[in-house]
């Protein structure tokens, strides 16, 4: 297997293949035949997806200059080193399903990255140099255990899709209703209990995911016109602990759904909503005497009814 590894290698090397297929393989380190000698300067691609690295080599960006995509998915790697914010030229960085705990605050550096993926990790918080991105366009940081987006995130300005489903969020941030070029929000599977209000408000966001918040119990109104997946959103209400509340006319009885619930108790007097108007106008009335302004005007106009209440 390393004879073989090491033929693959050493033939990209001398054709100076841009593409390199290292999935796989089982690797427990980075190979030191792509890090031998010069390294491979022409190498655009590396493809190391399905091993068992741990970690990066520190000197990765000066053995691997012109790297462009980066796919180092279902791999060990618990910490993302500072080496990666040198490679200068990269565009795609893939280390979703990895054990990673930490990014470090180098990959701000990465002025090129358009495609940054992080899902299936560990991770708690992202550096605040993620705002630093001004060309990402893709980020998913799904299935970690992030409590907050980064502080920055409203300053990568060509973000078009953010993926940050089933994490810990309780809260989204306003300043993410600035990000101009964002088409797609998927969010579901936190614990949002309130959306900001001007969340929609964009005409480029087009799409809002936020099923199963179970907390979330509404929308705001820019989303209305949008494409929306809020399914299993809003607390069950349990039917047993409701009294359902009905009413009736003659031999006929209608339940009202269960959401309609009683405030109060049978006990409680309330007015009717007539007489609670008429109070009102009382009240406004013998204000406005007390105030030098006689209404004629409206009493011309109002009903009898009315007068006689007002009289008293």
């Amino acid at each position: 297997m390393a004879s073989e590894l090491c033929k693959t290698i050493s033939v990209a090397r001398l054709e100076k293949h841009k593409n390199l297929f290292l999935n796989y393989r089982n690797l427990q380190h980075f190979p030191l035949e792509l890090l031998k000698d010069e390294g491979l300067q022409y190498l655009e691609r590396l493809y190391m997806k399905r091993n068992s690295l741990t970690t990066l080599p520190e000197n990765i960006a000066q053995k691997l200059p012109n790297l462009v995509e980066l796919y180092l998915h279902s791999n060990n790697i618990v910490v993302v080193p500072e080496a990666i914010g040198s490679l200068v030229k990269l565009q795609c960085l893939d280390l979703s399903d990895n054990a990673l705990e930490i990014v470090c605050p180098e990959i701000g550096r990465l002025r090129a990255l358009r495609h940054l993926r992080l899902a299936n990790n560990q991770l708690q918080f992202l550096p605040p140099e993620v705002g630093d991105l001004k060309e990402l366009q893709t980020l998913d940081i799904s299935t970690n255990r992030l409590l907050a987006l980064p502080e920055r995130l409203h300053l990568c300005l060509s973000l078009q899709y953010l993926t940050v489903d089933r994490n810990r969020l309780w809260c989204v941030p306003r300043h993410l209703c600035q990000l101009p070029s964002l088409n797609e929000l998927s969010m579901a599977g936190n614990r949002l209990a309130f959306l900001p209000l001007d969340l929609g408000r964009s005409r480029e966001l087009q799409y809002v995911y936020v099923d199963n918040n179970i907390h979330l119990k509404g929308l705001p109104s820019y989303l209305y016109n949008k494409v929306i997946g809020c399914s299993g959103c809003g607390a069950p209400i349990q039917v047993s602990e409701v009294k359902l509340l009905s009413f009736s006319s003659g031999p006929l009885t209608v339940f009202l759904p269960a959401e309609v619930k009683a405030i109060g108790t049978e006990k409680d007097h309330i007015l009717p909503l007539q007489e609670l108007a008429m109070r009102c106008l009382h009240h406004t009335y013998h204000n406005s005497l007390k105030g030098g302004q006689l209404l004629v005007l409206w009493l011309i106009a109002a009903p009898p009814s009315v007068c006689r209440l007002l009289t008293c």
